[in-house]
């Protein structure tokens, strides 16, 4: 059974920088794209970030693109957002998500299997 695990979660100042890794175990096949999203209290749940299978083609959200980057080890079935200049709208739960296609997809319905998130809070 394939599980997905994040980490790094936790609280930095305004400014500061954090790196998420999900660890997607029991996987033996590296044919999925994977992604990041996050929900904050009161929003819906936003696209972040998305890597291919391969690594080689990502994809990055409106609010993300220019401070947050996606990389994947393959060899590791571990997918990571590397997050810098963090803002306080950035304070939400960040989920990991493998999809059933090999190519990143902003999509939320392009996922079918979910990590239980992990806490990121920016203080200003």
């Amino acid at each position: 059974q394939v599980r997905l695990v994040e980490s790094g979660g936790g609280s930095v100042q305004a400014g500061g920088s954090l790196r998420l890794s999900c660890l997607a175990s029991g996987r033996t096949e590296r044919r999925f794209a994977m992604g990041w999203f996050r929900q904050s209290p009161g929003k819906e749940r936003e696209f972040v970030a998305a890597i291919g299978w391969s690594g080689a083609s990502t994809r990055i959200g409106d609010a993300a693109r220019g401070r947050f980057s996606v990389s994947r080890d393959t060899g590791k079935n571990t997918i990571f957002l590397h997050m810098s200049n963090l803002k306080s709208d950035d304070s939400a739960i960040y989920y990991c998500a493998e999809a059933y296609r090999g190519t990143p997809s902003e999509v939320s319905s392009d996922y079918d299997l979910w990590g239980p998130g992990v806490q990121v809070t920016v203080s200003s």
